[in-house]
């Protein structure tokens, strides 16, 4: 079973593939992907530069690009797979088309910047004004290669609302793992 993950910045997406990986899921990170082809290109590991790599990318490969190399991948190791961080209608448009269940999460916009924070991530070290203006950007999208998150969760199978406890998250993702069967 391959599962599909998206949701807001800081909402809690890798906190729901964590528990997955916990239940037996392989994690398949968008994240790693690009940082990789960001080094590969010696550019400066930040937000502008995995936006501007992964539009490049599905700009010269296709809208899905990022997407179908790592579903490819999952499919090859045989097992089971939650692919994260899906932010453009044609990645979600192509794991819909190959049968696979799309999960979103969001949370409050204050509760999700002060997650940004404490992760302490190199891409997330801006204050909360230009962090929402970047979340609008990824938004506001009309190229196909761009981001739309707002599309993509509005194509989701399952929405988790993760303002609470993580007990009541991991209850979410079970209840959406017992529907999927």
């Amino acid at each position: 079973m391959i599962i599909g993950v998206t949701g807001t910045n800081g909402a809690g997406k890798g906190t729901v593939v964590d528990y997955l990986v916990q239940k037996g899921f392989h994690h398949y990170w968008v994240r790693d992907f690009l940082v990789a082809e960001i080094e590969k290109r010696g550019l400066p590991v930040d937000r502008s530069s995995m936006r501007t790599v992964a539009n490049d990318l599905r700009q010269q490969y296709g809208p899905s690009y990022v997407i179908e190399t790592l579903y490819a991948k999952a499919i090859a190791d045989g097992r089971n797979g939650a692919i994260e961080s899906i932010r453009v209608l044609g990645e979600a448009d192509f794991l819909k088309a190959h049968g696979v269940p799309l999960i979103a999460v969001d949370a409050d916009r204050k509760l999700r910047y002060e997650r940004v924070i404490a992760r302490g991530s190199a891409t997330d070290r801006v204050d909360f004004n230009t962090w929402v203006a970047q979340e609008e950007r990824e938004w506001a999208s009309a190229a196909p290669w761009d981001m739309d998150v707002p599309g993509v969760m509005k194509r989701a199978d399952y929405t988790l609302h993760n303002d609470g406890t993580l007990e009541e998250l991991h209850k979410q993702v079970d209840e959406a793992l017992a529907k999927i069967g």
